[in-house]
């Protein structure tokens, strides 16, 4: 055991859990069918405990049917082990979000049963037991990245707590990889144990800085089938730099929040904001960097490397999220400043962070990325052409569907191979539903931005298509929208007038010939 390990584990009847080399772990992990880990986008997940797994599997090559696990892991929590679990037909389901390709893949050939859910409902899913691969309600295994283990046995995850404290909650056995390559996150945290209903009560959050819970996860000792010292680090990619259209995106976005605090809708400080990943959601970051906004809040899931300017010219006040996503750049940095960063961060699990009672209450600002938007406003985030899963719905329908402003944010065209200009994010009808006309408020792209609130159907699809469109769609979209129109109202029903035969015209014809630039309807 080393100095750095000795010195995080402060629960001195722990220490006899310790284990030297990971593959004393194994036998643990070969008895369990159900396995869960912590980890958010890629951060404070365990990859020292699972080696040994994923060594045996691939030297003993395991009948795949006996060895096959079901996986309950948060949003991208650990990309390389998933990979690699899925490349050697470890994985027999998942839940309920992921970024492996890997993983995709099988989930769309059949070989992974793959179930998409709200982040924001997965623990209370899990703890009412909804999942029929679950061993009677529990999981078999669970292993978590800690960054300490507290005296009374609790855990202090690392720069991420996602759904870990359920997790822990529910596992027969909890395999702790305490991580020595990064700090103690002690006092970051702000961790609730949420009974279930009837027996629940409001959750007394009414600022992103308020704390109601405390800083680690209680872990029975008797759980504790093992702890190893951790040495994987923090590896994360560098974020996508924004380019002249995602630029244009926060241009308008910055223009029309500070166009809601001249009409007195918003205050000059704003409401909480939450943002999504991505190389557009960094470019709005940066462009709210660039604005005259001051003394921001955010309550949202994840802190990316844009947010640590605005903490440093003091823009951002204070933040609550579930994860702190940083490049090795932006980690340094926050390593650096700790003592500032940790006056202004809280750390909260993503039933708290998701739960559509506080982010009703707070009046967040939320913005996302879709794969696609209708002329009417629904938005497609998962399934392209309405089959192929890509990673999952995530969090972005806890916020779009309670957030006091609900806005996508996308380019007006995607590039592919066979059409340079390319597919346009803009169409009749979106292939999948994941967030209802209902629950839109605006769509932003490149071209401009659209305000829905108060219009009625018809005048949705005008005003997205005249805004949000790419010119050499617009002739198409309207088009359709006109000949529906003419159609339906001869058939007295054009309050959202669609032709059900040519609905998916635009994306047949992508896959018949490349293109969704039809000639004609």
């Amino acid at each position: 055991m080393t100095t750095q390990l000795l010195s995080r584990i402060a629960c001195k009847s722990l220490l006899p859990k310790v284990v030297a080399q990971p593959e004393q772990l194994l036998p643990t992990l070969l008895k369990s069918k159900s396995i869960g880990w912590s980890g958010f986008t890629g951060v404070t997940y365990p990859i020292r405990a699972l080696q040994p797994l994923l060594d045996y599997a691939e030297q003993n090559r395991l009948p795949q049917v006996d060895h096959k696990y079901d996986l309950f892991v948060c949003a991208s929590g650990g990309t390389i082990t998933e990979s690699k679990m899925a490349e050697l037909g470890l994985i027999s389901s998942r839940v309920p979000y992921q970024v492996s390709k890997s993983v995709s893949k099988k989930i769309n050939s059949g070989e992974i049963a793959f179930t998409d859910t709200h982040l924001g409902m997965f623990p209370q899913e899990m703890q009412y037991n909804h999942y029929r691969r679950m061993n009677n309600g529990r999981i078999d295994t669970v292993v978590v990245e800690a960054s300490a283990i507290k005296e009374d046995g609790s855990i202090v995850p690392g720069a991420s707590i996602c759904v870990t404290p359920e997790l822990v909650q529910l596992a027969d056995k909890v395999i702790i990889e305490v991580n020595t390559q990064i700090p103690s996150f002690e006092g970051f945290h702000d961790v609730v144990t949420l009974p279930l209903p009837p027996h629940r009560t409001p959750l007394r959050v009414s600022s992103p800085s308020d704390r109601i819970g405390q800083t680690s996860i209680p872990c029975p000792l008797s759980k504790v089938a093992g702890i190893i010292e951790g040495s994987s680090g923090l590896f994360i990619s560098a974020n996508a730099k924004g380019d002249a259209a995602t630029k244009a995106i926060a241009g308008w976005i910055v223009e029309f929040l500070e166009h809601e605090v001249q009409m007195g809708r918003l205050p000059e400080a704003l409401l909480p904001l939450q943002s999504g990943i991505g190389k557009i959601a960094n470019s709005v970051i940066e462009g709210l960097d660039q604005s005259n906004f001051k003394n921001v809040s955010v309550w949202t899931e994840v802190l990316q490397d844009g947010f640590l300017p605005l903490f440093d010219s003091n823009k951002i006040s204070v933040a609550s999220s579930t994860s702190i996503r940083l490049s090795t750049e932006g980690f340094e940095h926050f390593f650096n400043n700790w003592d500032f960063y940790k006056s202004r961060i809280i750390l909260r699990q993503q039933s708290i962070t998701n739960s559509p009672e506080i982010i009703r209450r707070l009046g967040c600002i939320s913005l996302n990325t879709p794969l696609e938007l209708d002329i009417y406003g629904h938005a497609n985030s998962t399934c392209v052409n309405g089959s192929r899963m890509l990673n999952g719905l995530g969090g972005s329908g806890d916020f779009l569907r309670n957030a006091k402003l609900s806005i996508m944010h996308t380019m007006s065209t995607r590039p592919t191979k066979s059409d340079p200009l390319g597919i346009s994010c803009i169409v009749p009808r979106v292939t999948h539903v994941d967030h209802t006309e209902h629950d839109m408020d605006i769509f932003v792209t490149e071209q401009g931005l659209a305000d829905l609130r108060g219009l009625s159907p018809k005048e949705r699809s005008i005003e997205i298509i005249r805004k949000c469109a790419h010119p050499a769609y617009q002739p198409i979209l309207f088009d359709y929208f006109q000949q529906a129109e003419q159609k339906c109202l001869k058939r007295g029903c054009a309050h959202e007038p669609h032709m059900l035969d040519k609905i998916f015209k635009m994306h047949e014809h992508l896959e018949t010939d490349g293109t969704m630039r039809i000639q004609k309807w």
